[in-house]
């Protein structure tokens, strides 16, 4: 009996921005961190060394972040956004909310979950928000669970 992979959705924009990070940390990183030991190891006893240390601690932290991007890259599957639909909230998609309390209005690309970075408003699909708007029209009112009570946010535009 086969199993069969469950790929995880990812946007072009956040595939090429891990494949862009592995290639840095196999080429640049790699080889500036083997510069540091072999200068650390140029001063003698290793012992004693901090930036031997240090250098060794960055190093294994390199090769499992290359480990995890490369686990990443091969249970994504890329979502074609050339064709994404402004009519509906879907992976890719970049929304503005209003809250209907306050009426401030928030700005939130949706990405997969490999893709999540609040600094740049990017959201899950699996977020409180995110599973809110999935699928829904401009105009409507959604209702967000959190921790301080419902929130509700109006869909006010939605964009490629």
């Amino acid at each position: 009996m086969t199993e069969e992979i469950i790929k995880k959705q990812i946007t072009k924009e956040g595939y090429d921005e891990l494949q862009n990070e592995l290639s840095e940390r196999k080429t640049t990183k790699r080889s500036e961190i083997a510069a540091r030991i072999e200068d650390a190891k140029a001063q003698g006893d290793l012992s004693e060394n901090s930036e031997y240390d240090e250098a060794r601690a960055e190093q294994g932290e390199n090769e499992s972040r290359i480990e995890e991007l490369e686990a990443i890259l091969k249970a994504v599957e890329v979502v074609d956004d050339s064709n994404l639909s402004t009519d509906k909230v879907s992976l890719g998609s970049t929304v503005t909310l209003q809250n209907t309390a306050t009426k401030q209005e928030y700005k939130y690309k949706l990405v997969g979950e490999s893709e999540i970075d609040f600094k740049k408003k990017r959201i899950s699909e699996n977020s409180p928000v995110g599973r809110a708007i999935s699928n829904q029209k401009k105009g409507k009112t959604v209702s967000v669970s959190t921790p301080s009570g419902i929130i509700k946010y109006k869909i006010i535009k939605i964009e490629k």
